[in-house]
């Protein structure tokens, strides 16, 4: 039966081709679609007769095309495009707004006051251990002071930046009204 399906595939080969290339419109993915449809129809010849192998063809060609179409269709609908299309899906973006960087840029700036604002070895402790990433017995060795020293710097830095950072995010309502508690 396989010679009879090559022939047959031959014989319709033209009329297949202008079929897919009426859906597709694209060379390539035509003859794709064809040879996709002859491997089909010799699986479907392997479980069983087949009464019309052209039409069988035709009618296979015909589907494939058409669900190349839905699946170009619908990457187009759910694949990256403009920007607006995005936020239009509610899709959170991974790039802050404007009024994030602001905040942070205002939060950056407030953090930088109370690092200038802290004692100079207290500062140098914090910078020591959070930017360049040593340990206390090692400041101590570098400052020439002790550990317990080291400890104490810097719960007193860690303890202005949280009170700073608290007054600075702390609601106005409470502290700015005249005569208000605290």
């Amino acid at each position: 039966m396989s010679a009879s399906l090559i022939a047959i595939y031959l014989d319709h080969r033209r009329s297949l081709f202008g079929c897919a290339m009426k859906i597709v419109r694209d060379l390539q993915v035509a003859e794709d679609l064809l040879q996709e449809s002859y491997l089909r129809a010799c699986k479907a010849v392997e479980r069983g007769p087949i009464d019309n192998i052209g039409a069988f063809l035709h009618r296979t060609v015909h589907n494939l095309a058409l669900d190349h179409l839905r699946r170009c269709r619908t990457q187009e609908r759910f694949e990256a495009g403009p920007a607006d299309t995005v936020e239009a899906l509610g899709i959170a973006s991974e790039t802050p707004s404007a009024e994030e960087r602001l905040l942070h840029r205002e939060r950056l700036s407030c953090f930088m006051d109370a690092l200038d604002r802290l004692p100079a070895r207290a500062r140098q402790v914090w910078l020591l251990n959070r930017v360049e990433g040593l340990s206390y017995p090692q400041i101590a060795a570098h400052l020439g002071v002790s550990q317990g020293t080291v400890f104490n710097d810097m719960k007193l830095a860690m303890g202005h930046f949280v009170d700073t950072m608290a007054r600075r995010d702390r609601p106005e309502s409470t502290a700015a009204r005249p005569g208000g508690t605290l």
